[in-house]
């Protein structure tokens, strides 16, 4: 089942697990399980997918219940009026806050027949750094081993966005097998069994399309994700809501999600 975080008669938001595509799609021609259609089951009637995120990237998702609400969304995708913020944990010590204009050209689909390369497009994100670690371990050629984990606030939508700024500013994702660093990846993975991407949709705030209403959905974080924010004493640096779904904490709703 998937965890749904809001629900009523227009819109639906869940917290996508890691490893799970949104659609079909030729990124993994042999999976299964997709959650669109997992959804759809689920709420037993169809969904309509307003945004993506990628395969190894978890967090909020929403979906509308209708074309015409979809497409209300869509316009506010384009006006840039629902912001998105996202956790990350990076390679290395990041600033203390960095806003990034840096233009991108779409990734090259390998799977099309004719490779081509698109124009550059406007590509901006906003990180702020919470907090670091040190490790006394040699991973790469540094006696010590550093890392950051980091808020990142896309203001566009291109794919890959924050995972390709962060390889841009040199302080790749750890567990991105595309744009990171193999041996910090595989060294968590296999001592901190923390084999996926490091990257968390954390919040997104939008204003509901039919009743006006300001809607914050936010999304805890995995065991994965709790086990290396306790390992790290990271507790406190957390934002806000997020910091309540740690183990020992108090937690409650916040006011603008509904409950099932």
């Amino acid at each position: 089942m998937l965890d749904i975080l809001y629900l009523d008669d227009h819109l639906v938001a869940i917290n996508k697990p890691s490893g799970l595509l949104v659609h079909r799609s030729e990124i993994d021609r042999h999976e299964t399980r997709f959650v669109l259609q997992l959804l759809r089951n689920q709420l037993g009637q169809r969904v309509y997918p307003v945004h993506r995120l990628d395969k190894p990237t978890s967090g909020v998702l929403v979906f509308a219940l209708s074309s015409e609400m979809a497409s209300m969304i869509a316009d506010q995708w384009r006006e840039r009026a629902i912001d998105k913020r996202y956790l990350a944990i990076v390679r290395g010590y990041m600033p203390e806050f960095v806003h990034l204009d840096y233009a991108m050209s779409p990734p090259i689909d390998k799977y099309a027949k004719q490779e081509v390369i698109k124009p550059a497009q406007e590509a901006i994100t906003d990180f702020s750094l919470l907090a670091t670690v040190e490790m006394d371990v040699e991973i790469d050629k540094y006696p010590q081993s550093r890392y950051s984990l980091v808020e990142a606030m896309p203001k566009t939508g291109r794919k890959h966005q924050i995972r390709r700024h962060l390889k841009h500013l040199s302080h790749p994702i750890i567990g991105d097998a595309r744009y990171g660093k193999g041996r910090h990846s595989r060294y968590f993975r296999d001592h901190f069994d923390a084999g996926r991407l490091l990257l968390h949709a954390w919040q997104l705030s939008m204003t509901h399309p039919v009743t006006g209403q300001p809607l914050v959905f936010t999304a805890p974080l995995d065991d994965i994700w709790l086990s290396l924010v306790k390992r790290f004493q990271w507790q406190q640096q957390l934002p806000g809501l997020l910091s309540e779904t740690l183990p020992g904490t108090r937690h409650e709703a916040p006011s603008t999600l509904a409950q099932q």
